[in-house]
């Protein structure tokens, strides 16, 4: 809103606006003074630059020299003037030289830059850095000056660091604050207060979805189901790039309620949910009839191996003579887990491997024993990510087939990290890859065997295991 001043407010303002012209000036010097100094470093840097061309230049035809870089070392072969009958070169000339060249390089290696009025030394590889970002503390510097208020620090530092982030335009990737960390730890335990549900990212459109509530919650209890979209949690709009913070809103104290806006279709309606404590069991199993047996596999989380386990031996124990994995509807989940899950599957042979930004690759081993029966494993588009790396492992390693519909398709590994002061990161560190050198990132895994219909798949797995039991 733009208001004009009357004659008083400009006569009482007169004051305040000569001490802001005055402050302005002594800012404006001293940015001078910065350009200055700027422009005299990099004079500076162009005349070490042409020294150190000369002395590259008589550094021909003379004893090797230790060339080092922050990642690899290269090392130049003596040459030695005798083994042609060529003039020597006197060892303490040579060694001056040697020391001269190390010195230069010392120099060059490192410029000075000015730091608020002061000399700091920045090593050359970072000079690049510093200057790209330099509109960061110069923006900085403008809020101080010039905001109506006085801005809180933290938030300050924590939205530049979520901005830096946000500029790498990944869904998976975020900067967390201290109470954020808190809640992302909470989730690999699988013990929290909230609605109970399963909520990923829709890639087309970047909005949050429901991949499942859980069963009895108060999600279900309140009307929300599978592909609901989140729009609002209470009055905040929410999306992918606040998704933390929207798990966030939706915890909270037991009894209390929330207000959730989602989107059905073309229908956009509220949905109002009363917290409540939620302990998820990622392991449901049975034994259908002929020893089928059954695991529904809901997330990846802690103590999802332990129960997957149990639940096996049971099975086995009662003489199971096929296995029926299901996968759909789960988001996927920690690394660790889907490892250890697949040792009980496969036997020997490659989980996945992943490859990083600089293309080295790394390969997850199984060194269990095979489980040795005929295994289906049930898939939909809400299977994701580790349930898509158990599903690659079983269908490339030939230990059973996939059946249902094609999977979500999200090839991407991320690293969590904390920081000493309790923040922390999520990081797309990695892409990874199926046993066969697939990569499914926004593909998918199709199914060996597509059934639509979700509500005949058991039925349909059943009747398939049937056949290769009676084989």
């Amino acid at each position: 809103m733009f208001r004009k001043n009357n004659k008083r407010e400009n006569r009482e303002n007169i004051n305040e606006d000569n001490k802001m012209n005055i402050e302005d000036n002594k800012m404006n010097i001293e940015d001078k003074k910065m350009n200055a100094e700027d422009d005299e470093m990099n004079v500076k840097q162009d005349e070490m630059n042409v020294k150190e061309d000369d002395m590259n230049v008589k550094e021909k035809n003379r004893g090797s020299i230790l060339e080092k870089n922050d990642r690899h070392k290269h090392y130049r072969e003596y040459h030695d003037p005798r083994d042609e009958g060529e003039k020597m070169i006197p060892k303490n000339k040579v060694t001056k030289m040697i020391i001269s060249t190390v010195a230069i390089t010392l120099v060059v290696s490192m410029v000075l830059i000015p730091l608020t009025g002061l000399y700091g030394i920045v090593p050359k590889n970072r000079l690049e850095t510093y200057k790209r970002y330099k509109k960061l503390y110069a923006v900085e510097r403008l809020i101080r000056r010039n905001y109506y208020k006085k801005p809180n620090e933290e938030d300050l530092v924590n939205c530049s660091i979520k901005g830096l982030v946000a500029g790498l335009k990944d869904v998976y990737s975020e900067y967390y604050t201290v109470d954020e960390m808190k809640k992302i730890q909470e989730l690999t335990t699988g013990s929290f207060v909230g609605m109970g549900a399963y909520i990923g990212v829709d890639e087309d459109d970047g909005k949050l979805m429901v991949t499942k509530p859980f069963k009895n919650s108060p999600a279900e209890k309140a009307g929300i189901k599978t592909g609901d979209k989140i729009l609002k949690v209470g009055d905040k709009v929410v999306d992918y790039r606040n998704m933390d913070e929207a798990i966030g809103l939706i915890k909270g104290e037991k009894g209390t309620k929330v207000k959730i806006t989602i989107e059905r279709g073309p229908k956009v309606m509220e949905k109002t949910v009363t917290r409540d404590v939620i302990v998820e069991q990622s392991i449901e199993s049975k034994m259908y009839d002929k020893k089928i047996g059954y695991i529904k596999i809901t997330s990846f989380i802690e103590g999802t191996y332990k129960d997957f386990h149990n639940a096996l031996e049971s099975l086995k124990a009662q003489g199971m003579k096929a296995l029926i994995i299901d996968v759909r509807d789960n988001g996927g989940g920690m690394l660790d887990s889907v490892e250890s899950v697949a040792n009980d599957l496969l036997g020997d042979a490659t989980i996945v491997y992943t490859k990083d930004g600089h293309g080295k690759k790394e390969y997850l081993k199984s060194d269990g024993k095979a489980l040795g029966v005929p295994i289906v494993i049930l898939t939909n588009g809400n299977s994701a990510s580790a349930s898509e790396i158990l599903t690659g492992a079983i269908v490339d390693n030939k230990i059973g087939i996939s059946m249902g519909t094609k999977t979500f398709g999200k090839g991407l590994v991320q690293s969590v990290g904390e920081f000493p002061d309790g923040t922390g990161y999520k990081l797309t560190t990695a892409q990874y890859f199926t046993p066969s050198g697939a990569y499914i990132n926004k593909k998918g895994i199709k199914p060996n065997i597509e059934v639509k219909d979700e509500a005949k798949q058991i039925d349909s797995a059943r009747e398939y295991l049937e056949k290769k039991i009676e084989k």
